[in-house]
């Protein structure tokens, strides 16, 4: 199986959820969030998976709550992974 790698979204920072449960990812991705935003990284990439969508609803839902995410959507070439805007403070 070949791998589709997004040129654009290859040299951000990446959170890999693949394993994790839906609670251990909520966790990871805000803290993720935080630890970026200290960094000053502005743009983020979830990978949470194409398979059966638990935890891209979890990853969705998860940044629909956080305040610091500007904005999210599915890579267009890879619907396997969520980029995400963090607010700039």
């Amino acid at each position: 199986m070949n791998k589709i790698i997004d040129p654009f979204t290859v040299n951000l920072p990446h959170l890999d959820l693949h394993g994790e449960t839906t609670w251990s990812s909520e966790v990871l991705i805000n803290n993720f969030i935080r630890d970026n935003l200290i960094l000053h990284n502005y743009q983020i990439v979830i990978i949470h998976g194409k398979s059966t969508g638990i935890l891209k609803n979890k990853t969705k839902e998860v940044l629909s709550k956080n305040k610091k995410v500007n904005n999210y959507y599915i890579d267009p070439m890879n619907d396997g992974e969520t980029i995400v805007e963090l607010k700039k403070e």
